[in-house]
C-alpha cells in the first residue's frame, strides 16, 4: 500500500495532520522519531479528542508534520517514503488537515 502524497508540484503546504485509526501509541512515537531525522521536518502527536473510550481506537488523535520554509524538496520525498513504509505495515493513513 502506498501512502498518499502530502503535496503536489508547486504547493507550499507547510503543515499536515495525519492519522491511522488503530495504531498503538508506541508506533506513533516510532514514526515521529523516524520523521524527526529528516532535515527541515518537525513532528509531534496530538491527543485523542474522543469523549468515549474505545479500546480499539488509538490513544493518539493525529500526528502532525511541519516543514521549515526552506526545507529541501528531498525532505518531502523522504517523508513520503517513511509514511509509505508504515502504510505497508499498518494500512492506509488519513490526512486530517493541511495548512
Amino acid at each position: 500500500m502506498e501512502a498518499p502524497r502530502l503535496q503536489t508540484a508547486g504547493e507550499k503546504q507547510l503543515r499536515y495532520e495525519i492519522r491511522w485509526l488503530r495504531l498503538p501509541l508506541a508506533v506513533y512515537r516510532e514514526i515521529a522519531a523516524h520523521l524527526r531525522q529528516v532535515e527541515g521536518v518537525e513532528t509531534g502527536l496530538s491527543a485523542q479528542q474522543s469523549q468515549q473510550f474505545d479500546y480499539e481506537l488509538s490513544q493518539v488523535g493525529s500526528l502532525w508534520i511541519q516543514y521549515a520554509e526552506n526545507a529541501h524538496p528531498a525532505s518531502r520525498l523522504w517523508v513520503d517514503r517513511i509514511l509509505a513504509y508504515y502504510c505497508d505495515r499498518y494500512g492506509g493513513l488519513q490526512v486530517c488537515e493541511q495548512r
